[in-house]
């Protein structure tokens, strides 16, 4: 074999040893974010949607607050939910395995040209193959691939390094601008593939020497492609989007200590946590904000000094790299100022800078090569460790939010998410104890307020329950998951006729929440009424036309035979919901098809009662006594009936 075969059965080798780092993730379950833009959405269910994910931005999510415009990525999940005809994980992960892989070999040869250019040595493919694997089997890296709606990260990094690549190792396409298209795709995935402009301007003048002028008109093409998709991104995506920031100074001022976090945990990786919790600094004197704009301007001075000699030009690029990609998400104020999957794409950088930095160490110093073989598989074998314990944490959504519970326990949201996946295997008691852990750090959250209700509901505290809905509803007004779940524990309690107006007013709020939709279709089944369950599942249909759930209830609709014993089941919903009137009238529809139908008597007996008409509620207990002589609770609501008669 030639060199070069030897190097590409190495990538190769190399590509396969990352998939099986990574074979214990496959099966991993949906967590966090997934849930509202997959589990939930709809719109993922059906192909035919693919046009409208670039049309309209609220396709994105369920939840209105959550909706950005992504329409490649959201393209991405609909096509894995169609090859796994549902929600397969295995096609999700393998989707996004792919492209990862992708992005590797990209950089393996962005690295070795950057490399070569520096200081040529026949050993730089190897270091670019070390730089690219270190980041492949680094532990940083698994809290982007496990979590699916964040290979939004992926498809941005990958645009940026693609079209780098394309410029540098492919001139033509520099003349017909082929190399935007990745940037393109890069940018409409996830806004922070705007930088490529910047990064395009560092590479021209660190690795092609030339001067700041000239690297800015080359790159003034990319510049006007980038304002461009920014409006255009910016115009597609809801008004609706609110990312939750009560401050954007205390944001901002936290990012640098943020940025010496992603530095660290590249070094030492083990402080991942799927959701931290760490809260935004109030004053730029706190300790931590000092050490980070410390680290910053320690950053800065690196990337000088580097930049300065020709041989560590590709440290100065990384350290460039590593800053620059972090811009964008540090520069938008959200409500999490740090999540570890943000370091997806900076580390790209410090994954060059470092393995560049360990080559000129081995080069200088003439390491023996059995040492680098030994050091590189001590390395690598360590960070595939550490890839695999975290695969194993993102197993289940019970060891995910376990591990963020018993490290952030002071995060009020990660102990709900605890709570609610032992609330989901049916403990309780458990379930209660860490969302009351989670009230005291975050009071006035109300998804805490609608699983305190849920999960007293589930123990039949039902004033309590009751008092949690009508609180989460009031903490956001205009949300439609408190009515949802409000409803759905008026129908599971015998009031239905209640839960109707509660989902009408959620499916008002958030159309897209089709869970509504189904239970309002479920709750006129239950009512008996067909004329607005065929329209229910018409306008359902309407909005999602291949829907199978609308369009079993349309078929039932359609096929409806009254019985008695409907009617009946129906008079019982319409007395519990204290709907009297109504329940007379129910229990006479039953009578109309069983007139010797002693339960109808009874209950017309009931609700006379009620309402205080105690002559008709006894001659109806007469009745149902006479037809059922039996009936131990006819004859209790007879003698009520009487009791109040005239003596």
């Amino acid at each position: 074999m030639t060199a070069s075969q030897k190097f590409a059965a190495l990538c190769l080798v190399t590509g396969v040893l990352v998939v099986g780092v990574y074979s214990n993730h496959f099966g991993n379950a949906f967590h966090f974010d997934d849930n509202h833009s997959i589990v939930d959405n709809p719109y993922v269910r059906d192909l035919h949607n693919i046009p409208r994910f670039f049309e309209d931005g609220s396709t994105a999510s369920v939840l209105p607050p959550n909706r950005a415009w992504r329409p490649l990525v959201m393209t991405s999940v609909a096509i894995d939910y169609w090859l796994g005809k549902g929600l397969d994980p295995f096609y999700f992960h393998l989707s996004t395995m792919i492209w990862f892989l992708v992005q590797l070999g990209l950089m393996v040869l962005l690295f070795r040209n950057a490399f070569d250019k520096s200081q040529p040595d026949p050993r730089n493919r190897y270091a670019a193959l070390f730089a690219a694997a270190l980041y492949g089997f680094h532990p940083v890296m698994a809290e982007t691939v496990n979590y699916i709606i964040q290979r939004a990260e992926v498809y941005s990094t990958l645009g940026v390094l693609g079209g780098l690549v394309m410029y540098v190792c492919w001139p033509r396409s520099r003349r017909t601008g082929l190399y935007l298209i990745p940037v393109i795709a890069g940018i409409v995935s996830k806004t922070p593939a705007v930088v490529f402009p910047v990064m395009l301007v560092a590479y021209l003048y660190l690795f092609d020497k030339e001067t700041p002028r000239a690297a800015f008109k080359k790159a003034i093409p990319s510049i006007i492609l980038v304002i461009a998709l920014v409006w255009l991104t910016s115009a597609l995506t809801p008004k609706t989007l609110n990312t939750g920031a009560t401050s954007k100074y205390a944001f901002l001022i936290t990012q640098p200590f943020v940025l010496l976090h992603f530095f660290l945990e590249f070094l030492v990786p083990v402080g991942l946590n799927a959701d931290n919790g760490h809260v935004a600094f109030q004053s730029i004197f706190a300790t931590e904000a000092m050490l980070g704009f410390l680290f910053l301007g320690g950053l800065f001075a690196a990337i000088v000094y580097a930049a300065r000699r020709q041989s560590t030009r590709p440290i100065a690029f990384g350290l460039i790299w590593f800053f620059v990609a972090a811009v964008p998400a540090a520069s938008f104020p959200v409500a999490e100022v740090d999540n570890d999957h943000r370091m997806f794409f900076p580390l790209v950088g410090l994954a060059m800078a470092g393995g560049w930095g360990l080559a000129l160490a081995v080069y200088r110093w003439q390491i023996p090569r059995t040492y680098v073989a030994a050091a590189t598989a001590v390395i690598l074998c360590a960070c595939a460790y550490g890839t695999r314990e975290r695969n194993e944490v993102w197993h289940t959504e019970e060891s995910l939010w376990h591990d963020v519970a018993m490290k952030s326990p002071q995060n009020g949201r990660g102990l709900m998410n605890y709570g609610l996946t032992l609330m989901a295997r049916g403990d309780y008691p458990g379930a209660l104890d860490y969302f009351h852990r989670a009230e005291r750090w975050s009071p006035n959250y109300y998804v805490l307020e609608i699983n305190l209700g849920v999960a007293t509901g589930a123990i039949h505290q039902n004033a309590e329950a009751e008092k949690h809905f009508l609180r989460a509803i009031q903490l956001a007004p205009t949300e439609a998951d408190p009515r949802f779940f409000y409803a759905r524990w008026l129908r599971e309690n015998g009031r239905t006729p209640e839960a109707v107006p509660v989902l009408k007013s959620a499916i008002q709020l958030n159309p897209s929440r089709i869970d509504a939709q189904y239970l309002l279709m479920q709750s006129y089944a239950d009512l008996l009424d067909v004329d607005d369950l065929r329209a229910a599942a018409q306008k359902t249909l309407a909005q999602f036309p291949t829907d199978t759930v609308a369009a079993g209830w349309l078929a039932k609709a359609a096929d409806f035979h009254p019985t008695a014993e409907g009617y009946l089941n129906q008079s019982l919903l319409h007395f519990q919901a204290g709907q009297y009137a109504a329940s007379i009238a129910s229990a006479k529809q039953a009578l109309a098809l069983r007139p010797g139908y002693s339960d109808a008597w009874n209950n017309i007996c009931a609700a006379w009662n009620a309402l205080g008409g105690w002559q008709e509620g006894a001659r109806a207990g007469e009745e149902a006594v006479r037809l059922n002589p039996n009936s131990q609770l006819a004859k209790n609501n007879l003698a009520w009936s009487k009791s109040h008669l005239p003596k």
